[in-house]
């Protein structure tokens, strides 16, 4: 069945704006809890980023989920990851953050845990949504839920990143750039690294509730780039706002994305004899990483675009590394989700392991060009079944034979179309991808 409300990574939207109004949260909050909490009730954690709207719907989902006779406890700003341990670790039945992760401040969205730590299923999904089209009703007042907050919550989540390298390992050597994308990180990750050891500098850490992602973090890592130029540093690190991927930066200020990493990861694994499975990408993965795991005899698959998945396929083939360009990185033998932290942490036991630079590290995987054109559209549609587009695709594919991919992915938060095309020489693979672009544009009108 199809999703009516919930996207790739929960629901996502403009603020005020169907789905992501107060009215609706209230909704969906008890609807979650009528879902995930059943009988008993239990009791929800609730995290958020720094977003000015975040006190808006942390208080509509209290009201939805005190209602359906759940207990919850606030843990204020968390990144995602966090609360998906803290929801482990304080036996709840389901964590909730409210974050619109590396969108501008104006949008805002709800993501959701189980019990374990994973992202819900489809059909817990599907259950939720049916449930929001039933008429609210509270339960009786001696059954009502109970709000408190967790002070320690940000505190227990740094040890649970210290804890993630070895203890006999020390950064004291590394002097790193944290950016925090004003965001969820500011008040984490420069404490998992000053306490490490590491001589750290930070930008993007005084949230103000419009800031997020303004001009820093893992989507605009080129403040950091600089940064990282002026300060003379080892590397730097960008965090997305909510904290569940990032970017790095070399000394040389040169970005390295998602699939460098888990190449690195992958690698010092490798050698320290603990890689299990295949490494797992997605459809937006550059050909470029799977030909370096080849090179090192690692195996490689590809699922559709989203963590979940990656999480799916790991578990379905017992491995512990996947992850995706953008930098959602999963390191399943640490941790439950993707976690940008977590990520640059195995990143750094991974180079001191291998005895490299990031630079040089990094330099095994040699990037295949790769152009990437939104098409938003007025309406959703299926375009991948207009025959017209049909056409296009294959006489793009037919142009680069073996040497290249073409993918058209319809995006799961908005209505818009990711037209993607990669191959070895940057002039074809641009030329391909704007004259796949304008034939969505002129069947849909876009």
């Amino acid at each position: 069945m199809k999703r009516k409300y919930f996207g790739t990574d929960g629901i996502r939207g403009r603020v005020g704006e169907p789905a992501i109004s107060p009215d609706f949260v209230v909704k969906l909050g008890w609807a979650a809890g009528r879902v995930l909490g059943g009988e008993r009730g239990g009791k929800v954690l609730i995290g958020k980023d720094t977003r000015i709207s975040g006190y808006m719907f942390e208080s509509a989902l209290q009201a939805g989920l005190v209602a359906a006779g759940v207990d919850i406890r606030l843990l204020g700003p968390m990144p995602t990851p966090g609360v998906a341990y803290l929801t482990r670790t304080f036996r709840a039945v389901a964590g909730i953050v409210i974050t619109a992760s590396h969108n501008p401040y104006d949008d805002n969205g709800i993501k959701f845990f189980s019990a374990d730590g994973d992202k819900l299923p489809d059909a817990i999904e599907l259950e939720i949504e049916a449930e929001i089209d039933r008429p609210l009703v509270t339960v009786e007042a001696a059954q009502l839920g109970k709000v408190r907050r967790i002070e320690d919550a940000a505190g227990r989540y740094i040890e649970f990143c210290k804890g993630s390298i070895p203890a006999s390992m020390s950064l004291s050597d590394l002097k790193i750039v944290i950016d925090c994308a004003h965001g969820a990180t500011y008040n984490i990750a420069p404490y998992v690294f000053e306490e490490l050891g590491a001589q750290v500098v930070t930008i993007g850490t005084a949230p103000d509730g419009f800031n997020i992602n303004r001009e820093v973090g893992s989507t605009k890592p080129d403040a950091l780039a600089q940064r990282v130029l002026a300060e003379q540093a080892d590397l730097g690190i960008a965090f997305d706002g909510d904290g569940d991927r990032l970017m790095m930066v070399d000394a040389l200020g040169r970005v390295v994305d998602g699939d460098a990493l888990i190449y690195i990861i992958a690698k010092a694994r490798l050698m320290a004899g603990v890689l299990q499975g295949p490494v797992v990408g997605t459809l937006m993965t550059n050909l470029g990483l799977e030909l370096a795991l080849r090179q090192i005899n690692v195996p490689f698959q590809r699922t559709q675009v989203g963590d979940r998945y990656i999480m799916e396929e790991l578990k379905r083939n017992d491995g512990i590394l996947g992850g995706e360009p953008s930098g959602h990185i999963i390191c399943r033998d640490r941790t439950s989700t993707g976690d940008g932290i977590i990520a640059a942490l195995q990143v750094l036991a991974a180079l001191s392991e291998l005895g490299s630079s990031l630079a040089d590290a990094a330099g095994a995987v040699e990037r295949y060009p790769q152009v990437l054109v939104n098409v938003r559209l007025q309406r959703r549609i299926d375009v991948l079944s207009l025959p017209a587009v049909q056409d296009a695709v294959r006489t793009a594919e037919s142009e680069l034979g073996e040497q290249g991919r073409v993918l058209l992915r319809p995006s799961g938060t908005e209505p818009v179309v990711r037209v993607m095309v990669e191959g070895m020489h940057p002039a074809q693979v641009q030329r391909l991808a704007e004259a796949l672009a304008e034939s969505v544009r002129s069947e849909v009108g876009a």
